[in-house]
């Protein structure tokens, strides 16, 4: 079984409960799945797992917020090439980019030679009950991706 990694970070609650309800998808499928905020791991803990997930709200006017920033610097040093990856946010949508911070993570995954699985999962604010059933399903189709290709 593939070891997945989620590293996010959350301010006021909405995208740390998203990587929860992801990581209750993985861990329905049997995988294993360590959660982790980004601001209490090393950008080089993505090299220990066969797959990871990225999660983050989007600050200001689309910006990573600053619990990220070291983190997704850190990147730069790393070759993720073959590394199965996926990337979920918030974001609120009074604002002209929404959850810019998935596609700012999708890029740099892209650019450190992950393979993105699955488009970017961006969720309104918190989740509502549909959309805490479409995390976990993203869960479940990231686990199955990680699985049959690891």
């Amino acid at each position: 079984m593939s070891k997945i990694l989620v590293v996010f970070a959350s301010m006021t609650g909405n995208t740390e409960e998203i990587a929860d309800l992801i990581a209750e998808g993985i861990q329905s499928t049997g995988g294993e799945v360590e959660l982790k905020q980004a601001m209490d791991c090393d950008a080089d803990t993505l090299l220990e797992y066969d797959a990871v997930l990225l999660g983050a709200y989007t600050w200001g006017d689309g910006e990573l917020p600053d619990e990220f920033l070291d983190f997704y610097e850190d990147m730069d040093q790393l070759d993720l090439a073959g590394k199965k990856a996926a990337v979920f946010g918030s974001g609120d949508t009074c604002y002209e980019q929404f959850a810019a911070a998935v596609d700012i993570l999708t890029n740099k995954l892209q650019e450190r030679g992950a393979d993105i699985v699955l488009e970017g999962l961006k969720i309104e604010l918190n989740p509502s009950s549909d959309e805490k059933e479409t995390c976990r399903e993203f869960g479940k189709k990231f686990a199955g991706v990680a699985v049959s290709v690891v």
